[in-house]
């Protein structure tokens, strides 16, 4: 997620660049589906979707959303969107491995109506009360089920926990034209599929949306066939909950090649969007001076969808860029280095993502570096200057906001986890010198590209790779309530 708009005023300018026809009515509130059983389906393999496999913990920030108790391994979602009714029709196939035997599966659901439940080809109840669909069929640990869940409805948001100026709600937001878009951090996924809604679950996707002729619709993943105003993405690296993305509207379609043919798409609204039409098209740069640092694309396709958002979102292949920005040069060009930021997410957020989100900082503190070497580079600023700059930013943020080690929930995604992080990565770069902290970072990601990592694994990670025990640097940097001396010095 890109910089929150709050620390343009907060900080100097220097270097502040920022992340169908319709069925039957809709019941309201709880909602189930009962009726009896058929005949068990034959075995399926399931070794298809082992890249899907995840370790999950429950998630110690927002405990409500996600279980430990499943993993899922593939989302198949098959969504039909009707703008006239605003209603969404859905089958989700998930491929889910228990974690532990339990009387019933939970999963992360908003209350749409649900038209049928199947676990392994077996009609069962499925009940939907308070944010949660029930299943009631019992499961055992490590043995593979595939659940079915057949649902409609009109999408609803869910609030985002947090005081940002560009706070919004979070999850599948229905525009006025009849469109529709997303962002889900740190949760809403739940909004428009049942989920496993936290980070350390991450699952392979297959997305199929149909919506009305001259319409399109953008997901996450690859781009697969299209027939007729039915689109099609797959995502063979797992993917979190929070990092998938789904928008559908009047689109035109832009496409590009980045660096070594990695493949891109852009979706606009000619006329509305062209201003920023000259920073899409800057994306193999982008791509290509990430890559000089970071080392490969970690993904086979990428790509940007524009929406009715205040905010930006490194949602995983397909960025999802809000288009509401103030019409002046300066702040398209802070645009441009949000896009650059939510790009740098692929590797640090996407590739490797955090277990919890205690551990934001390890996703928000690398992008939010690299934009800012980035402007540095590009505005040819001194070394002092953002070293003076980060000083300054650390101390006001750890003030207002607290350590970024352990953040508030209720203050999801606020400076201290962008400024804070990276004035510590600045320090290790200016300890270890430019060839080792590039040769670290490089390692780090693809090292342990589509795997979940947290604070831990980090530093043991970092003290190997530089032979030094820098424990004490980085939790310091992590848990202080004032600016490390190390860094104010």
């Amino acid at each position: 997620m890109r910089h929150p708009v709050l620390l343009t005023l907060l900080l100097p300018p220097l270097l502040v660049a920022g992340c169908t026809s319709a069925p039957k009515t809709p019941a309201t509130g709880d909602s189930a589906a009962s009726t009896s059983p058929s005949p068990s389906a034959p075995a399926i393999d399931y070794t298809a979707w082992q890249a899907g496999k995840s370790t999950p913990v429950a998630d110690p920030v927002y405990p409500d959303r996600g279980t430990a108790a499943l993993d899922v391994l593939h989302y198949g979602l098959t969504l039909d969107w009707a703008p006239p009714t605003k209603t969404l029709t859905g089958t989700a196939t998930l491929q889910i491995r228990p974690t532990k035997d339990a009387p019933n599966l939970v999963l992360d659901f908003m209350p749409y109506q649900v038209d049928a439940v199947m676990l392994d080809g077996t009609t069962v109840t499925g009940a939907v009360a308070k944010e949660k669909l029930t299943v009631a069929a019992p499961v055992t640990a490590d043995k593979p089920v595939t659940l079915v869940v057949k649902y409609h409805g009109s999408p609803k948001t869910t609030p985002m926990p947090s005081h940002r100026s560009d706070v919004e709600p979070l999850g599948l937001t229905v525009t006025r034209e009849g469109g529709l878009w997303t962002m889900q951090e740190p949760f809403g996924a739940f909004t428009w599929y049942p989920a496993n809604d936290m980070p350390s679950d991450e699952a392979l996707y297959d997305i199929e949306v149909t919506v009305p002729a001259g319409w399109s619709a953008i997901a996450g993943g690859t781009p697969g066939p299209q027939s007729g105003s039915t689109f099609t993405y797959r995502s063979t690296d797992p993917v979190a909950t929070y990092l998938t993305t789904l928008a559908v509207g009047k689109y035109q379609k832009l496409t590009a090649t980045g660096p070594h043919g990695i493949p891109l798409t852009y979706w606009y609204r000619k006329g509305t969007d062209d201003k920023l039409l000259p920073y899409l098209k800057k994306s193999p740069q982008y791509l290509a001076w990430l890559e000089k640092r970071f080392g490969p694309y970690p993904f086979p396709s990428g790509g940007i969808v524009l929406v009715d958002s205040e905010s930006g979102m490194e949602t995983q292949q397909m960025i999802t860029m809000g288009r509401k920005i103030e019409n002046s040069a300066a702040r398209r060009e802070r645009w441009g280095t949000d896009l650059l930021h939510e790009y740098a997410h692929q590797w640090f957020g996407n590739s490797v993502t955090p277990t919890t989100w205690n551990d934001l900082w390890l996703n928000e503190g690398f992008a939010t570096y690299a934009q800012d070497l980035w402007t540095q580079e590009t505005l040819k600023l001194s070394d002092a200057g953002l070293d003076r700059y980060l000083r300054q930013a650390d101390a006001k943020l750890r003030a207002k906001l607290g350590p970024p080690g352990k953040p508030n929930p209720k203050n999801f995604a606020e400076g201290n986890v962008y400024l804070c992080p990276e004035a510590m990565l600045r320090e290790i770069h200016n300890l270890i010198g430019d060839k080792a902290f590039f040769a670290l970072a490089t390692a780090w990601v693809q090292e342990r590209r589509n795997t979940q990592q947290d604070r831990a694994a980090f530093i043991a990670f970092v003290n190997k790779q530089t032979g030094r025990d820098l424990t004490k640097l980085i939790n310091t940097g992590l848990d202080s309530k004032t600016t490390p001396k190390s860094i104010a010095a």
